[in-house]
């Protein structure tokens, strides 16, 4: 995730200093809290919180609870983590669905904040995380390609579409969906309203007749955490209008700076509850300012990992391997490509190390050193082969790797460097060969916490 990178890099420079220190002055305090102060600055978040983040750092850093600690610029830190959490809101809040169905769920925001795709993205969350029948409609009548393109997501999500015409009223297409949701026994409704380019009177007059029809249990504003500043104007517009319940802030993965994100609760007082990370209709994340507070000072985020690697890796998969393994069979290409294809589903290298603890900076690296790519070239490679090739790499003469090579547009050298790689794997493999693998399973099952001897997920193991 770019989010907060600069932030992350600024606040990771100016806490180290201190972070060390046996004792702390006012002075030292002072001099942390200035550039602190200018990193969030920086990161386009709003003042008003700056000043009151740096203000309640200051108080608590001042007081008691450092002093007497045993290592004052460790609980610096600490402190550092606690404001930035209660900032973004103390824990994740989920969505509350306790109403007789259909719960309906209200989308607002202006145009291009990327409403109608989070309206696929929350399906697709329902009904794979909460098991929820999911049905959507769209009442944006200004847009005819926003019910066309809602229609498209809703069949790629497997989520009940209800049709939408441009010549009909926004209010009698919401009731006439919750009229069909009724019949159909659908569990949710999510409602994609229109945005307008600017807040007006119109839009906001025409939104607020919906929800009166709606009566949605949660209305969600949508909101765009490239726009920075202007994101929380907007946030606090659209607060006064609606009763707003949370937050969805999108296109999070293109921001390095983060600011809306540690600003947007503080203004409205209403709380982030999911991210939107990436196009795909599976990147949306639950926003937990903890793990988020975590990754902003670099100690990464290995809950979050976790769950990716929970519902991202193909069991099925991983656990044919560690069969493999333990019966001391061979580790061929094939299997070596089942791990690439795991590792893309978790976001790439970039995307794992920007999780661990300590490897944010090295998740740059991995990006500048183009991790992906690598492994999408390697993917090719090993696509050209036949599976006879796979099966048995030994058999690749020259002819045969000119053959590859020229299928896959890549070089002798490129083809090499996998085949070297693969042999590094297999000895690897071969040492965890029987109780080796299983013994390293369970430690592995121990760290991430569940009791199984099954691995945890596909991770290449380079």
């Amino acid at each position: 995730m770019a989010m907060f990178e600069n932030l992350s890099d600024r606040l990771a420079q100016s806490l180290k200093k201190i972070s060390g220190k046996a004792s702390l002055s006012e002075k030292n305090i002072q001099e942390t809290l200035r550039e602190v102060r200018m990193a969030l600055l920086e990161a386009d978040v709003a003042l008003p919180v700056v000043k009151d983040f740096v203000g309640h750092v200051k108080d608590r850093a001042l007081g008691q609870e450092v002093n007497s600690s045993l290592n004052p610029g460790q609980q610096f830190l600490k402190i550092v983590q606690n404001e930035l959490e209660s900032v973004m809101g103390e824990s994740n809040e989920s969505l509350d669905l306790a109403a007789q169905p259909p719960a309906v769920i209200l989308l607002a925001g202006l145009q291009g904040a990327g409403k109608t795709t989070s309206v696929a993205k929350l399906s697709r969350y329902l009904k794979e995380r909460e098991k929820k029948k999911v049905m959507v409609v769209s009442a944006d009548v200004y847009r005819p390609a926003a019910i066309e393109q809602l229609k498209m997501l809703a069949a790629e999500v497997s989520a009940e579409f209800f049709p939408s015409q441009p010549d009909q009223k926004p209010v009698a297409i919401v009731k006439a969906a919750i009229a069909e949701a009724k019949t159909q026994f659908v569990d949710v409704l999510i409602v994609d309203t229109a945005g307008r380019l600017h807040i007006d009177g119109e839009m906001m007059s025409e939104i607020k007749e919906i929800h009166e029809v709606a009566k949605p249990v949660e209305t969600l504003f949508v909101i765009d955490a490239m726009i920075g500043q202007d994101a929380v104007n907007t946030a606090k517009a659209f607060n006064e209008a609606l009763p707003l319940t949370g937050i969805i802030l999108t296109k999070v993965d293109g921001d390095a700076r983060g600011g809306a994100a540690l600003s947007v609760r503080h203004i409205t007082g209403k709380p982030i509850k999911f991210l939107g990370v990436g196009e795909k209709t599976d990147a949306l994340e639950p926003f937990h300012p903890e793990r988020i507070a975590s990754r902003i000072l670099g100690m990464g985020d290995v809950l979050s990992l976790i769950e990716d690697v929970e519902r991202k890796v193909d069991k099925k998969k991983a656990e044919k391997l560690a069969e493999k393994v333990i019966k001391g069979k061979r580790f061929d290409l094939e299997d070596l490509r089942d791990q690439l294809q795991q590792m893309k589903n978790m976001g790439g290298m970039a995307g794992l190390m920007d999780k661990l603890p300590g490897m944010g900076n090295m998740a740059q690296m991995a990006q500048q050193a183009n991790a992906s790519n690598q492994f999408e070239r390697m993917e090719c490679i090993i696509d050209s082969m036949t599976p006879k090739e796979r099966s048995n790499p030994d058999i690749l003469n020259g002819s045969r790797k000119r053959r590859i090579t020229m299928g896959s547009g890549t070089s002798i050298q490129d083809l090499n460097r996998l085949l070297k790689q693969h042999k590094q794997m297999g000895k690897m493999m071969k040492k965890m060969k029987g109780k080796g693998m299983q013994n390293m399973m369970r430690g592995m099952s121990g760290m991430m916490g569940s009791g199984e001897g099954n691995p945890p997920g596909g991770f290449p193991r380079f």
